[in-house]
C-alpha cells in the first residue's frame, strides 16, 4: 500500500507570489482571478505558462 506525504503548508513568500502571478494572469487574459486560480489548482501547478496554455485552450472554445 503506497502511502503519500502530505504536502508542506506553502511559505507566506510563496503564497505571495502565487497571488501576483494570478493577478497579472487575470488582468493579462482579461479573466477572473477565481477563474486563474481554479485552473492552477486543476493542473496542480503555478507555473506561469501553464496556465496561460489552459486559459488560451479555454478561450478556444468559445
Amino acid at each position: 500500500m503506497s502511502q503519500t506525504k502530505p504536502k508542506p503548508a506553502p511559505t507566506p513568500e510563496e503564497t505571495e507570489a502565487l497571488e501576483e502571478t494570478i493577478a497579472y494572469l487575470a488582468k493579462r487574459h482579461r479573466v477572473s482571478q477565481a477563474i486563474v486560480r481554479e485552473i492552477a489548482r486543476k493542473l496542480g501547478s503555478s507555473e506561469r505558462t501553464a496556465i496561460e496554455r489552459e486559459i488560451a485552450r479555454g478561450k478556444s472554445r468559445r
